[in-house]
């Protein structure tokens, strides 16, 4: 387990016995100021682990860079929680596009929809990916495994970038978003493949999953969890096959069905 995502605090117990002093594992929240070329770009609150990814996720996913190499130098301060970003070509991002305000791990109050610089991140899928229903649910399974933070603390968010056979890489955070963007912020700084990738998730199917799985060219995302009705037009017109409610041996696919199969 990493050991920035969790810590053992003291808690007072109650079960059939009575109460008792004991620890209990849980999930480390920490604020992240993002400085974009000596100014104050964002703020947000996040599982205070793979910072270096999740800055060039969220750089990425705001439409800021679009490679690793557009940024000229990072420097993460986890003590102070800054991130001091200098870009290459800083008049070139579209830091005007983006209103400057406070990003929280929190659902439904903590971003806007469809920002301008949304539109110009997300991508159209046209993956020719497929894969079974078995492969969906042991997809899901392997995620629920990946985080042993999670398992302790039932306090995170899980993320995974999957094939239609294992899983490939998978991260944890207190914000459903923020998880997203450390796994593009890996993609980027290895320079992975998106495209055929699968998105294996663990929170609700909101529009702004189906937009970061957007930004980050995967065509299909799975969740056990329910979807929004933004979020499946979102997906039809993204290209995107959403799958929902992945449980024992069944699922709901509410857009462009072609990538599941028997």
């Amino acid at each position: 387990m990493d050991a920035d995502a969790a810590e053992r605090r003291a808690v007072v117990r109650y079960d059939v016995s009575g109460f008792r002093e004991t620890e209990d594992w849980i999930a480390v929240e920490r604020p992240l100021t993002i400085l974009l070329d000596g100014a104050e770009f964002a703020t947000m609150v996040c599982t205070p682990s793979d910072l270096e990814e999740l800055t060039y996720g969220f750089l990425a996913s705001e439409g800021i860079i679009r490679r690793a190499d557009e940024v000229a130098s990072l420097a993460i301060d986890p003590v102070s929680g800054f991130a001091r970003v200098q870009l290459r070509n800083p008049r070139a991002a579209g830091k005007d596009a983006v209103s400057k305000r406070f990003i929280g791990s929190c659902c439904g109050k903590s971003r806007q929809f469809y920002f301008v610089n949304d539109a110009r991140a997300a991508r159209t899928s046209t993956s020719p990916v497929k894969l079974t229903v078995r492969q969906c649910v042991d997809r899901l399974r392997e995620l629920e495994d990946a985080s042993e933070a999670f398992r302790r603390t039932g306090g995170l968010h899980n993320a995974a970038l999957c094939s239609p056979d294992r899983l490939l890489l998978a991260r944890s955070d207190i914000g459903r978003h923020n998880a997203l963007d450390k796994l593009y912020g890996r993609c980027l700084l290895e320079n992975l493949p998106t495209r055929d990738a699968i998105v294996a998730f663990s929170g609700r199917l909101s529009s702004e999953v189906v937009l970061k799985v957007a930004k980050l060219g995967a065509g299909v995302v799975l969740s056990k969890s329910a979807p929004t009705t933004l979020a499946v037009e979102l997906a039809r017109d993204l290209g995107i096959t959403a799958v929902g409610f992945v449980r024992g041996a069944s699922l709901n696919v509410y857009s462009h069905p072609h990538r599941i199969r028997e």
